[in-house]
């Protein structure tokens, strides 16, 4: 069977293909989700900023939404490191695949309950916003873990960092001293890096404009984008189980 790009056996390009898709689906969910629910999901440096802000102007409403949000993410990240470890230490080939399946699993119902949140949204938002947080930890928990830590797809503050960086070394003159090493950009670090943003900002505007047009449904595709990633790795595991 050919390996799928969330497969146990790993590659650069496997991995930064993955990173691409999964920073699309991170951008489009993003973006969706504050259309749906008026807040980013991704965003924890906000998350603890808005934290400290509503606990030095008195705001004790409002704190237990940026600690929930922040308890979903660390939650998410959490579950994937189980799903994962539980998975590697049985040899299982769809061992990075199964979390992303579950994230899958989350952006349907999401989709598919979409007008009930409408209905119900002041009782409802929360616990969407809470979802939406517990689907980033879990994805970028995933790449995260998969590139032992070279790729994030959520993370973009941290990604335009590196970017501006090896921008510096690129453009950097090394002429005034020519007896010292010269400082020279990673170009391939650099595409990565161009690429992982340019495909988080295009997913956004996706993710943007389907909800404006289609509504919570827009999620679908991206479930459904998810499921082809994991498919392959997932069924050959339950093959593997039904013959023993």
């Amino acid at each position: 069977m050919k390996l799928a790009w969330t497969d146990v056996q790993r590659s650069t390009q496997a991995n930064v293909g993955l990173g691409v898709t999964l920073s699309f689906v991170a951008g489009a969910t993003n973006a969706g989700g504050f259309l749906a629910v008026g807040t980013y999901t991704s965003h924890m440096t906000g998350v603890v900023s808005a934290l400290a802000d509503n606990m030095a102007l008195g705001h004790w409403s409002l704190i237990w939404i940026s600690v929930a949000s922040f308890v979903a993410f660390l939650l998410g990240a959490m579950t994937t490191a189980w799903m994962v470890n539980w998975s590697l230490r049985r040899n299982l080939r769809s061992a990075f695949g199964r979390p992303l399946l579950l994230e899958a699993l989350l952006l349907l119902v999401f989709g598919l309950f979409g007008a009930v949140i409408d209905a119900h949204g002041i009782l409802f938002v929360p616990f969407t916003v809470l979802l939406l947080c517990f689907i980033m930890g879990l994805q970028n928990a995933v790449i995260t873990k998969i590139s032992k830590a070279e790729i994030r797809t959520t993370h973009i503050t941290g990604l335009v960092t590196d970017l501006g960086i090896e921008l510096g070394k690129l453009l950097y003159y090394n002429g005034q001293t020519p007896n010292q090493p010269q400082v020279l950009a990673n170009r391939q670090k650099l595409g990565i890096q161009s690429k992982l943003i340019g495909s988080f900002f295009v997913g956004a505007v996706c993710g943007a404009v389907g909800f404006k047009t289609a509504g919570y449904i827009a999620t679908i595709p991206l479930s459904m984008a998810l499921v082809l990633l994991v498919w392959r790795p997932v069924l050959y595991d339950v093959r593997v189980w039904w013959k023993s």
